[in-house]
């Protein structure tokens, strides 16, 4: 009876492994890496410590702890919302998805040359001094917009366009921006420790090469978005053209 029991799981686990090295090669390895090393640029978890430390300065580590945990979270319901809605808000304005893109690039290339000049400043001095005057900052302004912000939103919604290409596209997006989500909280819980090991020298560092990456990654998506635009206008023309 033991070695049948054996025999059973033995069978059981080789059907696992089988079944696994069937899914893993009808994933898009590809896009996986792409929506999360995107997203990971775009919310840039490294550069969030310094920001997280100046708004939290004086409160008790379990008072962080919450503050964390409640900006991810309400940056995990916002950027799921606007990941399943914002294409329908998208058709309802009469958007197209390519001239969103274009745009989007354009947004982003601003926040990646930023970065670089170290002049990203995702909030006013005054929204600052407001936010520190309050009980809670979780919410403002670190959800929104110092994580959640336009340039992440517009990230998500791009993801989940070029997702329809593939098997559990959505899926993946979301996964993926889980995964960032969660680095996020793990690097604002120990925020004060980076910050003593990378110093603000590491922080610009990190912050300047993904500031780069993320530029290039804008370039991208205004000639994709330019190039689909520029061919449904010939063929709009070409279709007129011939129904004249």
């Amino acid at each position: 009876m033991e070695l049948l029991g054996a025999k059973m799981l033995y069978v059981q686990f080789v059907s696992l492994v089988v079944g696994w090295q069937a899914f893993a090669q009808h994933l898009p390895l590809t896009f996986i890496a792409k929506a999360f090393l995107t997203l990971f640029v775009i919310v840039d978890p490294i550069g969030l410590v310094p920001l997280f430390i100046a708004l939290v300065e004086g409160r008790s580590p379990n008072e962080q702890s919450r503050i964390a945990r409640r900006a991810i979270f309400v940056s995990a319901g916002i950027l799921s919302t606007f990941a399943l809605v914002g294409a329908f808000i998208l058709s309802y304005l009469d958007i197209s998805i390519d001239a969103f893109q274009v745009t989007a690039g354009i947004l982003l290339f601003k926040i990646g040359i930023d970065m670089v000049f170290a002049q990203r400043e995702r909030e006013t001095e005054e929204e600052e001094k407001e936010a520190q005057l309050r009980q809670d900052v979780s919410v403002f302004p670190l959800a929104i917009p110092l994580i959640a912000g336009p340039g992440t939103l517009a990230t998500m919604l791009i993801l989940i366009s070029e997702a329809d290409s593939y098997a559990l596209g959505e899926v993946i997006v979301l996964t993926d921006a889980a995964i960032v989500l969660a680095i996020a909280y793990v690097l604002l819980i120990l925020a004060k420790y980076l910050a003593e090991w990378l110093g603000q020298t590491g922080v610009n560092v990190i912050t300047r090469i993904l500031g780069v990456l993320l530029a290039a990654l804008a370039v991208q998506y205004i000639a994709d978005g330019a190039i689909a635009l520029l061919q449904s206008g010939v063929v709009e023309f070409l279709q007129q053209y011939q129904a004249e």
